[in-house]
């Protein structure tokens, strides 16, 4: 069995077509199909259903499939060990993060780029479903996400910082004007939010529901950035993340409001399959990550925002108070 022919299983998987296949691993489509058919005399069971194109993969072809990614994984991390060991880490950090964590990956990228300077980094915005799956199929090798997401499976955790939840409203308005809002004084405002798909607008519904209200938002967007591409006009209002303030700040004419929240809110943090050993990329990230103080970074800025706003002592203790 060559390392070859299980790059084509799983390139065959990820395209589902076998000449799309084929150009992904620049080879013809009868040598990929050729490679394929003589893994299944080698391993002696059929691996791909066939009729007049790519039908899925049989039972069997599927158990083959998970041993060829993780089989590939540990070839790349051996990879990966061995450039340390020649004295510098080198390769791709496949890292995915969910939308309303990308504001922030800056903070754990950069120092990370500095300080392996041979190393790269891929960053996918994915959903936490698709995350799971990525990381189940070794597709990633870390990802940021809700900490507290039942479907992520068999992951090590490493937090970096609980989210905070802000009114972001023009400043002529009343709420602009209070040193901390409720969630059914938010409700009642011209509303743009995350669409219902999202988990972090999920998070928010069950806030509004807490309070006695639904929120009715004129306009959803799946992307932070789609949020405040409104907020410019000085019409709409939206809820963030204190994470947000580190990519987008506060617009002109806006003016950021603590929202009464619980104590404690969903923590967001690195995730990566719980294997050993651990890639080298993922633990070289998350030691970066432990003395990034990302939870302190996002705080002091949120805090100046707080001052800038001139309640700064009221608002501290708005975050730490249930409603």
């Amino acid at each position: 069995m060559l390392l070859r022919q299980l790059e084509y299983l799983v390139a065959l998987a990820r395209e589902k077509h076998f000449a799309r296949a084929a150009g992904a691993c620049y080879v013809s489509q009868p040598s990929l199909s050729a490679a394929i058919r003589k893994l299944e005399q080698e391993l002696d069971v059929p691996i791909v259903r066939r009729g007049r194109r790519f039908e899925g993969l049989t039972p069997e072809g599927e158990r083959v499939l998970l041993w060829a990614q993780r089989i590939l994984a540990e070839q790349d991390a051996l990879r990966h060990e061995l450039s340390v060991m020649r004295g510098g880490l080198t390769g791709t950090l496949r890292l995915g993060a969910i939308p309303t964590a990308m504001p922030v990956v800056s903070l754990l990228t950069t120092p990370f780029c500095e300080r392996h300077t041979s190393a790269r980094v891929t960053l996918e915005s994915l959903s936490s479903r698709d995350i799971t799956q990525k990381l189940a199929e070794f597709d990633l090798d870390v990802a940021m996400t809700y900490l507290d997401d039942d479907t992520l499976g068999q992951v090590r955790k490493t937090p970096l910082y609980e989210e905070r939840y802000l009114l972001l409203t023009p400043q002529h308005t009343e709420l602009g004007e209070l040193p901390v809002a409720t969630w059914a004084q938010v409700a009642a405002l011209p509303l743009c939010l995350l669409s219902p798909d999202m988990r972090n607008r999920r998070i928010m519904n069950g806030y509004f529901t807490d309070d006695g209200v639904t929120a009715s938002p004129a306009i959803e967007s799946d992307t932070v950035s789609g949020l405040y591409s409104h907020l410019h006009g000085n019409h709409w209002s939206t809820v963030i993340s204190h994470a947000w303030l580190h990519m987008f700040g506060v617009p002109e004419g806006m003016r950021v409001v603590p929202l009464k929240s619980p104590a404690h809110g969903p923590r967001v943090g690195l995730v990566i399959a719980a294997r050993s050993p651990e890639p080298v990329l993922a633990r070289a990230l998350l030691d970066v990550a432990r003395q990034a103080g990302v939870h302190t970074a996002l705080d002091d800025l949120l805090n100046v925002h707080l001052m800038g706003s001139g309640y700064l002592d009221i608002a501290s203790k708005s975050l730490t108070v249930g409603p």
